[in-house]
């Protein structure tokens, strides 16, 4: 069994934890695993892997709240984007720790539109 290094684990973590910026910077939770993965993917496949991953819950998280901003029109929308948030925040931390741990992870819920 492979036994990914001590950056890759951490590269893989900040694919995770980077999506995070976008609570500061909107498109940084894209930017951040997006970059990541585009660079190392092709070194490792434990970073593509959790690339991957990062990036197609970070896309699905983005749409989701775009359409919670429409509904918000209709109210549900302000009930929508607290979860989205909180979903967000709960499941990067989760992955990312995953991923320093050296273990894959699959985030739940999420159209995996990057293959």
């Amino acid at each position: 069994m492979y036994t990914p290094t001590q950056q890759e684990r951490t590269l893989a973590m900040l694919c995770h934890i980077g999506g995070l910026l976008g609570i500061f910077v909107p498109p940084g939770n894209l930017i951040v695993p997006l970059v990541i993965w585009m660079l190392k993917k092709d070194q490792s496949a434990f970073i593509n892997e959790h690339g991957k991953e990062a990036v197609n819950f970070q896309i699905n998280l983005s749409v989701w709240a775009v359409i919670s901003m429409i509904l918000i029109i209709v109210i549900i929308g302000l009930f929508l984007l607290p979860l989205l948030g909180l979903a967000g925040l709960v499941l990067g931390i989760v992955a990312g720790v995953k991923a320093y741990e050296g273990n894959y992870y699959r985030y739940p819920f999420i159209i995996r539109l990057v293959k």
